[in-house]
C-alpha cells in the first residue's frame, strides 16, 4: 500500500490535514515530513495511528532523502514553507531556500519516481499548497480570482509565487499532475502562537 507524503507535516494547517485525513481515509497510510524548525512542533502530530503514521524529521531541499520518500508514495502535499512576512524582511535568504528550492526538489523527486517510459504512473498527484499574498494588496474591497496577475512584494510572497511558477512549469513541460491552491487567512486548533495576533512592530 503506497502512502501520501505530507510536508510540513507538524506546522497547523498540516497537522490539522493529517488528522483530517487518517479519519477520512482508514485504508491509507501517510507520511509526515518537517524540518521541525521555529513553526513546527511534534506535539501537534500526538494520537495519530502509530500503524498508519510515520513522521520524518528532515529537509525539503534534502534530495536524497526526498527521493526515498517519494519512492513509496503516490501523492504529495507541500505545506512545508516558511511562511512569515516580517520574517521574510529580516531572512529573505532562508525563504527563498525553502520555498523555491525546496519545491523544487519535490517536485523533481516526483518526476523521477512517477514517470516511467515518457507516462505518469496512474493516480499520482502533487498539490502545492501556496497562499493569496501572491497577489499582492487587496485593498479595501474587492476579491482575487484565479485570473487575478501575481504581484508579490515581499520575499515571502514572492518565494511562494516562485514555487508556484515552479508547479506550473512542471505541469506544463512534462505534463505532472499537479495541483496549485491559494487560500487565505485560516484559524483553528495547533495555530503558532506569532499568528493569533497582530504584530505593530517589529519582530518577536
Amino acid at each position: 500500500m503506497k502512502a501520501l507524503l505530507v510536508t510540513g507535516v507538524a506546522g497547523f494547517i498540516g497537522s490539522n490535514f493529517a488528522r483530517y485525513y487518517l479519519e477520512k481515509y482508514p485504508g491509507r497510510r501517510l507520511i509526515g515530513l518537517d524540518a521541525l524548525t521555529y513553526a513546527g512542533n511534534l506535539e501537534n502530530l500526538e494520537g495519530l495511528p502509530a500503524d498508519r503514521f510515520i513522521f520524518v524529521k528532515g529537509d525539503i531541499t534534502d534530495a536524497a532523502l526526498v527521493g526515498s520518500l517519494v519512492r513509496t508514495c503516490d501523492g504529495v502535499i507541500n505545506f512545508a514553507a516558511e511562511s512569515h512576512v516580517d520574517r521574510s524582511i529580516h531572512d529573505p535568504l532562508s525563504f527563498m531556500r525553502t520555498n523555491v528550492l525546496g519545491t523544487g526538489t519535490l517536485l523533481e523527486a516526483a518526476r523521477a519516481c512517477w514517470r516511467q517510459g515518457g507516462r505518469w504512473q496512474p493516480g499520482v498527484r502533487f498539490l502545492q499548497v501556496s497562499t493569496d499574498e501572491v497577489y499582492g494588496s487587496l485593498g479595501k474591497e474587492g476579491m482575487f480570482t484565479e485570473e487575478t496577475p501575481l504581484d508579490p512584494h515581499s520575499p515571502y510572497s514572492a518565494s511562494k509565487a516562485g514555487a508556484d511558477l515552479l508547479a506550473g512549469a512542471y505541469h506544463d513541460t512534462y505534463g505532472m499532475p499537479v495541483v496549485i491552491t491559494r487560500c487565505s487567512n485560516n484559524y483553528g486548533p495547533y495555530q503558532f502562537p506569532e499568528k493569533q495576533r497582530v504584530m505593530t512592530t517589529g519582530m518577536p
